[in-house]
């Protein structure tokens, strides 16, 4: 709310506006109070009266992005991207953290990815990074976006789930046993769209040929002044088959969802999965197998997050923290890396 603009004015009131108790202990000297005041030069004279329709509260716009889940080794399923959330926040002057989470760590040649980390601002926060990406039997991690499950049981291995409104589920994946020539990972999910599920190249009669999924998409925000895309899932890894007559065919590369999602692995030239973009929040590619298992290779490390903050210039907010840039009509707070955004005065 704002102070009113004639009568007398309380320290209580000051409090209230600038979101203390009313009874906190208060000098009209301190920083936060002769920003309100308008008045931010040290030893500056404050009358009550410099507080006359002056308010401590204003809202900022945010982007929120956690770090993306790192793809599974060998057969590996892709890593979530990381949880996305968007909206405004009341600010009053005043400090308020900043955290960007980081990548998930790629799985080994036969080990899972671990999950990114979250990233907030102030009290918003993601509930936690991208998922990571499965390997053969062992379960794919829920996350803001789930991670694509790692080729294993011959029934297949359902994608980690993601959290509701920060990202989607991860893909199937399935392993090879009875009637499958080779096992496929799940593509991890995005923030936008679901990631792929194992699908299989034909069916001779006898045998199934299946091929890894395809990271799920990200999501677009114009925060920054240009629409860019976050959180893409990590593309699923693929088992190549012995059989000759199949061996071009897994000269395939699972792609990357939109958003920094990191491509999974090509089983025909033994690639490692993709890491995830720097600072998109997209989860790491899963690993292969070769043919007739003579090496796998390791899942790619899912990508750090990212917070934008922004306001209206003409707004009369003065802050400092991140990288700070203009866009049109806003002022823009980039944070590539954890700090702290500290409101001056409004």
């Amino acid at each position: 709310m704002t102070l009113q603009s004639s009568g007398a004015i309380t320290t209580a009131q000051i409090n209230t506006e600038l979101g203390r108790t009313s009874t906190a202990a208060i000098n009209l000297n301190e920083a936060t109070v002769r920003h309100l005041a308008a008045k931010p030069t040290a030893g500056a004279v404050i009358s009550m009266s410099d507080f006359y329709g002056k308010t401590g509260q204003v809202s900022v716009e945010y982007l929120v992005v956690a770090g993306g889940g790192g793809g599974g080794g060998g057969v590996g399923g892709g890593g979530g991207g990381g949880g996305m959330l968007t909206g405004t926040q009341s600010v009053t002057v005043g400090s308020y953290t900043v955290t960007v989470g980081g990548g998930g760590s790629g799985g080994a040649a036969s080990n899972y990815g671990s999950n990114g980390s979250p990233s907030s601002f102030g009290s918003v926060s993601t509930t936690t990074g991208g998922g990571r990406g499965g390997v053969f039997t062992s379960v794919p991690s829920s996350g803001g976006s789930g991670g694509g499950a790692g080729g294993g049981g011959v029934s297949g291995t359902a994608g980690g789930a993601g959290t509701s409104g920060q990202g989607s589920t991860g893909g199937s994946g399935i392993g090879s046993g009875a009637n499958t020539a080779n096992g496929a990972g799940g593509g991890g999910g995005g923030a936008g769209a679901a990631g792929g599920n194992y699908t299989y190249f034909s069916n001779n009669g006898y045998v199934y040929f299946y091929k890894a999924g395809v990271g799920g998409n990200g999501a677009s925000s114009s925060i920054n002044g240009t629409a860019t895309t976050y959180a893409g899932g990590g593309g699923g890894g693929n088992a190549s088959t012995s059989d000759p007559g199949w061996y071009d065919a897994y000269n395939y590369t699972p792609a990357g969802g939109s958003g920094g999602g990191g491509a999974g692995g090509n089983a025909r030239q033994n690639t490692a999965g993709t890491a995830g973009t720097t600072n998109t929040g997209g989860g790491g590619g899963g690993g292969v197998q070769t043919i007739n298992d003579t090496s796998r290779s390791a899942g790619g490390n899912g990508g750090s997050g990212i917070v934008i903050v922004r306001y209206l210039t003409a707004s009369g907010i003065s802050a400092t923290g991140g990288t700070k840039t203009t866009s049109g009509s806003y002022t823009v707070h980039t944070f590539n890396s954890s700090g702290t955004l500290q409101i001056l005065g409004v």
